[in-house]
């Protein structure tokens, strides 16, 4: 079988600016994702506010029960039924943001169950409240305890992120579909795709594992 790279390397300043469109989107819906899972977390840790509990266990049992790319279909296709238009690439950060949520949720509440009671408890008794306790004493150490799985999480959605080329987003993957319906060189053109995710997740990695060091180092801490 002979290959013929010279599809890739002409489209390659398209692959890269598809690249870029990647890495905007991921960031974006990381941002989303982290805030939507710290809020929901918390929110599961007491489920004698029954309400909030609520909201939160069922916000994580949809979206976990359902697949990605019908959520992004629901957004992109589903919403303008009822007069909502929004831009392509904002119901791929919403959809990625949102779903990646509810599983940053299930860590969160993991990492702050796992912590010792008995430090709240003590915080609380030198007059702190449960909030600043929470703030002060239990996230910190939290935190140290969420970066590998949150790690997994972020190269998951990094991963994830490729289904928002069917939204027309122009990312890495709309863009080598783009160039494979010119040069029919389909198995080029996905390696390459393969080794611009692979560089991306591969940086991801990297720098959770400097930013853990940190932090096990109490350089972030202090």
């Amino acid at each position: 079988m002979d290959f013929d790279f010279s599809p890739v390397w002409q489209g390659w300043p398209d692959l890269l600016r598809g690249a870029l469109v990647t890495v905007e989107i991921t960031a974006c819906a990381l941002a989303l994702g982290c805030v939507l899972g710290l809020l929901v977390g918390i929110g599961r840790l007491n489920p004698k506010r029954r309400w909030l509990y609520g909201i939160c266990t069922a916000y994580v049992a949809a979206i976990r029960g359902t697949p990605l790319l019908v959520q992004l279909f629901i957004l992109f296709f589903g919403l303008p039924h009822f007069g909502i238009l929004l831009p392509a690439f904002l119901c791929g950060v919403l959809g990625l943001g949102v779903y990646s949520g509810a599983y940053v949720s299930e860590i969160v509440r993991g990492a702050i169950q796992s912590i010792d009671k008995g430090q709240t408890m003590a915080a609380q008794s030198l007059g702190m409240t449960p909030g600043t306790a929470m703030r002060e004493i239990v996230l910190p150490q939290a935190v140290v305890r969420m970066i590998p799985p949150l790690g997994n999480e972020f190269i998951a959605l990094i991963k994830n992120s490729a289904l928002v080329s069917l939204l027309t987003i122009h990312d890495v993957m709309h863009e080598g579909q783009k160039i494979i319906s010119v040069s029919y060189r389909s198995l080029e053109v996905y390696l390459a795709i393969a080794l611009v995710y692979f560089v991306l997740t591969g940086t991801m990695t990297l720098v959770l594992r400097h930013f853990e060091q940190k932090l096990r180092q109490g350089g972030l801490m202090r």
